[in-house]
C-alpha cells in the first residue's frame, strides 16, 4: 500500500484521510520514510529554505495558548520587553543575512500589532530593505486588512500565522481566538498577495489522526511553507509536564505530511534541538527540507554554520531560489 500511494502521488494525486491513515498505521517505518523521501526529491529537488526570527516584542500577551510562555495567563520566565527599536532588528538583519541566510521575520507577543506599533514595524521594514536584500517575513497575530496592507506596502513579503493543531483540537489548548479568525488572516493575508507561512506545534496530547487533519486542512489551503514544531514544555504553562513524543511518531508525522503536502517547504522549528543529529539526519532524508536557524523565540536555537553543514552534507543546496507561489 505505501508503494501504490507513493505513486498515487508522485502522479499528481492527493491523499485523503482515510490513505493517510492507512499510512501511519503502517508497521513498516522504514518504506513510509524512503517513500516520503523519494516524493520530497521529486517535487523539490535539492533545494532548501532558511530563515531566522527575531522575537520583536516579547511577553504580556493577551491569549491563553497553553504551551505559550509569552501569555499573560500563566508564571513563566520569558523576558518582557517592548517592541525592539529598529536599529537593533536591522542589526539582526544584516548579521543573519551576512551569514547566508535567506529570509528574516520580525515576530510579536499578544493577539495584534497596535496601530502605534505597526508604524513603527513597517518604518524598521523599510530600512531592513535598504540595509539588506534578505526577504522580509512577519508574524504579528491577527492583523487587521489595513494592517497587513500597511506591512506588505513597507516590503513584507511573507506573513506567517500557525494554524497550531488540528481544528478539532485547537479549542482545547486555547479559548481566547479561534482557528475561524487565523483563517480569516491568512485569507486576507493572501489576497493582498503575501506568501504564506503556516503550521504548528505537535506533540500537545493531539493524536496522530488529528496530526493528519491538520497535514490536510494545510492541504486544502495551499499552504506550501509549513514550520513544524516539537512542544518544548515550559515549566509554568499548563502543557509544563507533557510527555515528549518518540522519534518514531515524530518522523512518522513528518512522513505523512510530506505525503500530503508533497510539494511544500516542511520546516525544522522549534524543538529540534532537542533531536539527535541521527533523527535530524533521518527528518531531513525524509522530508524537511526548510528550517529556522539561529535563535529562536523564547529558545535556544541552532548554530548557523553547523546547521548549514548539516543540510549541506544531506544532499541540499542553500543557494536555490525557494520563492512558493503567493
Amino acid at each position: 500500500m505505501i508503494e501504490k500511494l507513493k505513486q498515487h502521488v508522485l502522479a499528481g494525486g492527493l491523499l485523503n484521510e482515510e490513505q493517510a491513515n492507512i499510512l501511519a498505521a503502517s508497521p513498516d517505518k522504514e518504506a513510509l520514510y524512503e517513500a516520503a523521501r523519494q516524493i520530497t526529491r521529486h517535487f523539490m529537488g535539492n533545494k532548501f529554505d532558511t530563515c531566522s526570527i527575531i522575537n520583536a516584542k516579547s511577553g504580556n500577551c493577551s491569549e491563553d495558548c497553553k504551551w505559550c510562555a509569552q501569555s499573560g495567563h500563566y508564571n513563566t520566565n520569558v523576558t518582557l520587553y517592548p517592541l525592539l527599536p529598529a536599529e537593533e532588528c536591522i542589526r539582526h538583519a544584516t548579521y543573519n543575512r551576512r551569514q547566508g541566510i535567506g529570509r528574516f521575520a520580525l515576530v510579536t507577543s499578544g493577539k495584534k500589532v497596535s496601530e502605534k506599533d505597526m508604524v513603527k514595524v513597517t518604518d524598521t521594514i523599510r530600512q531592513i530593505k535598504q540595509a539588506t536584500d534578505i526577504k522580509c517575513c512577519a508574524s504579528m497575530g491577527l492583523l487587521s486588512r489595513e494592517q497587513l496592507q500597511a506591512l506588505y506596502d513597507s516590503g513584507t513579503e511573507n506573513y506567517h500565522c500557525n494554524i497550531e493543531t488540528a481544528p478539532s483540537y485547537f479549542r482545547t489548548l486555547c479559548t481566547t481566538h479561534t482557528m475561524e479568525q487565523k483563517m480569516e488572516t491568512i485569507r486576507t493575508a493572501r489576497k493582498i498577495g503575501f506568501r504564506i507561512c503556516s503550521g504548528g506545534i505537535i506533540g500537545m496530547g493531539e493524536t496522530m489522526e488529528q496530526r493528519i487533519e491538520m497535514a490536510l486542512f494545510l492541504q486544502r489551503e495551499g499552504i506550501l511553507s509549513i514550520p513544524l514544531n516539537l512542544l518544548q514544555p515550559i515549566p509554568g504553562t499548563p502543557l509544563g509536564e507533557t510527555k515528549p513524543l518518540t522519534d518514531e511518531e515524530i518522523l512518522t508525522t513528518i512522513a505523512l505530511f510530506r505525503f500530503i503536502n508533497p510539494k511544500a517547504y516542511l520546516r525544522f522549528s522549534g524543538g529540534r534541538a532537542r533531536l539527535s543529529e541521527e533523527t535530524q539526519r533521518k527528518a531531513l532524508r525524509i522530508g524537511i527540507n526548510a528550517a529556522i536557524i539561529g535563535d529562536l523565540l523564547t529558545t535556544i536555537g541552532s548554530r548557523v554554520a553547523e546547521d548549514k553543514a548539516l543540510f549541506t552534507t544531506e544532499g541540499y543546496s542553500l543557494t536555490e531560489n525557494t520563492d512558493w507561489e503567493r
